[in-house]
């Protein structure tokens, strides 16, 4: 996947655009299980 030398802030623009676009085809209740699921392990604060 990452490709050679490449550096860590571009690999992390590049996962965030790859999850933003999965994310944006999920059902309401896909995103409901998956908000579910990241609240309860805290990579998700509402505060």
């Amino acid at each position: 996947m990452a490709h050679f030398g490449q550096s860590d802030d571009f690999r992390r623009d590049e996962l965030i655009r790859i999850i933003e676009h999965s994310v944006e085809k999920l059902t309401l209740q896909e995103l409901e299980a998956l908000y579910y699921d990241m609240s309860t392990k805290n990579y998700i604060n509402e505060s």
